[in-house]
Parts: structure tokens; sequence; C-alpha cells
């Protein structure tokens, strides 16, 4: 049964324009989660084969010159090494020039069976690749689907709130339109792709994220991958969502946790005091009578949750002391301390001696 080539960049969950330590970073976190001698029982042959499989990614990504092959050539690239060797050889041996996909001469003739051997290396090179280093057209035949893009994009969490469209500036290959594709000019490699044929352009696609959405998400983009090949409809995009932390919000699931800070007496007395949400500040009461580290609920001030509506905004009370205060001011709390009140270390001091 025929197998699925392995991406991979999907393997290492890194995009295509991950720099050397990203991949390297990628494979030691990957390895410390799979290595094979961290499991047991049925297990362990499972994350063997997930392990073997990381370090044939990265073998091949951390290596420039294998990296550039798989990048042309996808799964293909031993293949098309293994061509390249053989046709060298089979140039050097026959002195004929060889009308191969880096090459822009005429096509070398047959001569029958005593040829070079170059005509089978050809017809071997298209039945890998489908012609389409040499123009880009590829063969005759069903055609090729698109690779699929992967990609990060980082929200806030008012972005979360309402949802967002976010302008992306993505990398997407071309034919070289100076060699056309073949990958040289009048013989010589092309200085414009370097030989490949292909060359690279940004686009600028718009995607909407929707309102809600979790950190660690992998939102699906339909036909905004790589383009297909021989008429092949296109690869998706998928979008890494990341949420960095708040300074002011911290979110649990749909709920989000605020510190209100309040004076002594607005705590005692009771207040109206304004409070932040991720759209207006709004007015809450606070309770008389309420303690540091008490909590006030904002029902539907959260963000959207996956069942509908939206969860909860609490705000924790935080009793703060003026930074400074006056004379009349001094006085008052001079006069508060004259009057009874019970010790509030007591607990604390009895638990301390229990101990």
């Amino acid at each position: 049964m025929a197998t699925t080539p392995r991406d991979y960049y999907q393997t290492l969950g890194v995009p295509r324009t991950a720099s050397l330590d990203d991949i390297k970073k990628a494979f030691r976190r990957l390895a410390r989660q799979y290595h094979p001698d961290l499991h047991s029982g049925p297990k362990k042959a499972e994350m063997e084969k997930k392990f073997k499989e990381l370090n044939e990614a990265q073998e091949v990504l951390t290596d420039p010159e294998k990296r550039k092959k798989y990048d042309q050539y996808g799964a293909e690239w031993e293949q098309a090494q293994a061509f390249e060797k053989a046709r060298q050889q089979a140039g050097a041996q026959g002195g004929q020039g060889f009308g191969g996909p880096w090459s822009t001469g005429e096509e070398y003739s047959s001569q029958g069976s005593s040829g070079s051997g170059n005509e089978h290396f050809s017809d071997f090179f298209e039945s890998l690749f489908g012609n389409r280093g040499r123009s880009g057209a590829g063969r005759s035949g069903a055609g090729m689907p698109g690779e699929d893009i992967e990609s990060e994009v980082q929200l806030g969490l008012r972005e979360v709130l309402t949802g967002v469209t976010k302008r992306l500036n993505l990398r997407e290959p071309r034919t070289c339109s100076t060699c056309q594709g073949t990958g040289a000019v009048r013989g010589r490699p092309c200085t414009t792709c370097q030989g490949t044929g292909v060359t690279s352009e940004y686009k600028t696609i718009e995607v909407r994220i929707p309102a809600g959405v979790q950190d660690g998400t992998r939102v699906r983009v339909a036909g905004k991958g790589q383009p297909g090949i021989q008429g092949g409809k296109r690869g998706d995009l998928y979008l890494h969502v990341t949420i960095p932390a708040d300074p002011i919000f911290r979110r649990q699931g749909s709920d989000l946790h605020v510190t209100l800070p309040v004076y002594p007496w607005e705590a005692i007395l009771g207040a109206d005091v304004t409070a932040p949400t991720l759209a207006e500040p709004v007015k809450v009461k606070v309770p008389p009578g309420s303690k540091a580290d008490g909590k006030l609920r904002l029902k539907g001030k959260g963000l959207p949750s996956a069942t509908g509506g939206h969860g909860d905004l609490f705000l924790t009370l935080q009793i703060i002391m003026p930074s400074g205060i006056s004379e009349d001011e001094r006085m008052l709390y001079e006069q508060l301390s004259t009057h009874y009140h019970p010790d509030p270390r007591t607990e604390l001091l009895s638990r301390a001696q229990r101990r």
C-alpha cells in the first residue's frame, strides 16, 4: 500500500521559513517528549517510530544542501540527488551535453542502445518528477496538490474578544522568469534562481480569526497554501495561534480575572469605583465591609465561550494604603486606633504555636 510522504516541517512543527536555530530548538523539545527511554510497554514502540521520524527530519533540515533539495523536490529529494550524480557520470562518460532540468541546450537525440544513456536518465527523471524541473508544466495526467503552509499568528485578548482580520505576508515559489524554470541561461546556471528554476515572492493575504480562539489553536485556511503542480489544487494554510500573557487580564478558559485596588475606607464603607474590562471601563459597587482578596463578578464581561455566550470577569479586591496622608487624615487614623479592635494576628500566632 502506498504511503503519504512525510512532511519534515510538519514533523518538527515548524514553518518552512524556520531558521536553523528554530529547527534545532524544535527537535530538542520534541526529542525530550518522544524519547523511547521515557516510555514503556506498547507506547515504547510507537515512540521509537516517532523518534526515528524526528531524527530523519532534523538530519535533512539542518543540512543546508539537503534542505535545499528537499525544498525543491519534497519527499523525492534523494532520488533527485541520485539522478544528478548519475547524469554527471553519464555526461562524463559519453562526452555529450545533457538537456536535463538545469540545461537550456537542445534535447539529446537517442542513438539507440549504443548512445550515452542520457535519454534513459531523462525518462527516469520524468517518471519521478513529471518533467517539472525542465519546463514546470509536468507530465500529462492528474495534477499534484500544493503543499500546506504552517505559520504563526499572535493575538491580544481584545482581538480574541471580537475576532480579527490579520494581514499575513507569505512566501510563494514562482517559476523563474529569467530562465523560464530551466535553471540555466545560455548554458550557464541562472544567476536569478541559482540554477533551481524557482524563485520566491511574497504575497499578502487577509485571514479572519474567529472570536474566542484559544492559545495553541491551529486554524485551517483552505486554499491559501502553495500552488498545485499541473493544475492541482492549492494546499491549505495552517495558523498556529499564540496569545501572550496580558499584564492586566488573566485568562482562565472564557473567564477573565483582574486585581482591583481599593482604599481601606472604600472597602469599609462601600464605594462606586471604575473597573477595567476588555471593552470600555465600567462602574462597579464595592459592598460595605468588603475584605482583601474578596471577589466581585461581572457577568458576561469575559471572552466568548465555545458553547455560546461569554464568560465572566472577576475582580479581586486589593486593599492598598495611600502613598501619603495629610495631618487631618493622620488624626483620624490616631482617633481610630483608640477604639477597641480584635487583634488581627491572634489566629496567626495560635497556628504558629501549634506547629
